[in-house]
C-alpha cells in the first residue's frame, strides 16, 4: 500500500491497482491523474476537505467511484449521492477495508457550529482522523497527523501523536501556515512521535511512503 501527500489535507493511496483519494479540498491541486479510483472519503463538510470540483473531475476519469463521509457532508452535498458513515462503521471498498472513528470536529470557537466529523483507518494500519484528535482503537502504523488549523494548539496536536503512538507520522492540514510555522510544528511532532518510538517523516505534495 502506498500513501501519497498532496496539497493540505488530501491523500491518495494505493493498493492492488486501486485508488482512494480523501479530502481533495479547495487547498488542493486538481488530482487530473488519478485512475483506479474506487472511493472518495471526505472527513467533513469544510471547503478545504472537500469541493464539488473536486468531486466531479475525479468522477469524469472514475465514474464508479464511491463517495463517503458523515451525515454533514451528506448534507452539504446535496446534490451528490454520498454514502454515509459513523463512528463504528466498518466498510469494504475493495481493495480496501475503512474503519470510522470519531464523530465531530475539534473545537475552533464557541460562536462556530461544530461539525460532524469522521476519522478513517485503512486496513487497520494508516489513520487520519480529519479535523479531530479522535484516537482510534487500533494500533496505527502510520498517522496523518495535522499541523496547522485554527482549532489546532501544538501542544494537543503533540498529545494526539503520543496517544495514538504510530510507528511512523507525517504532516498534513499545512497549507495554513509559513514555512517558519510549518519547521516549528514539525519539530514539536517529531519530538511527539519519538516518545512512542515512531518516525517523523516530513512529506512534501506528490511524495509517497509504502506501508
Amino acid at each position: 500500500m502506498k500513501v501519497t501527500k498532496h496539497e493540505h489535507a488530501c491523500q491518495v493511496i494505493e493498493k492492488s491497482g486501486s485508488a482512494l483519494i480523501i479530502d481533495p479540498g479547495a487547498f488542493t491541486l486538481p488530482l487530473d491523474d488519478v485512475t483506479g479510483v474506487v472511493a472518495i472519503v471526505i472527513t467533513h463538510e469544510h471547503a478545504d476537505h472537500w469541493t464539488a470540483e473536486h468531486i466531479e473531475r475525479i468522477r469524469q476519469k472514475n465514474p464508479d467511484a464511491r463517495l463517503l463521509g458523515p451525515a454533514g457532508v451528506a448534507a452539504a452535498a446535496d446534490d451528490l449521492e454520498v454514502e454515509v458513515v459513523a463512528p463504528g462503521d466498518t466498510v469494504e471498498v475493495e481493495p480496501f477495508t475503512l474503519s470510522f472513528f470519531g464523530g465531530k470536529h475539534a473545537v475552533i470557537h464557541e460562536s462556530i457550529p461544530v461539525v460532524d466529523n469522521v476519522g478513517v483507518l485503512v486496513d487497520g494500519q494508516y489513520y487520519y482522523g480529519g479535523d479531530s484528535y479522535s484516537v482510534p482503537d487500533a494500533s496505527v502504523e502510520v498517522l496523518a497527523a495535522p499541523i496547522g488549523a485554527p482549532w489546532l494548539k501544538i501542544g494537543e496536536a503533540m498529545d494526539y501523536v503520543v496517544a495514538v503512538a504510530p510507528r511512523r507520522v507525517f504532516p498534513v492540514h499545512d497549507m495554513t501556515i509559513s514555512a517558519i510555522g510549518k519547521n516549528l510544528s514539525n519539530s514539536r511532532l517529531e519530538w511527539a512521535a519519538a516518545q512512542g518510538g515512531g518516525e517523523y517523516l516530513v512529506l512534501e505534495p506528490g511524495e509517497s511512503l509504502d506501508l
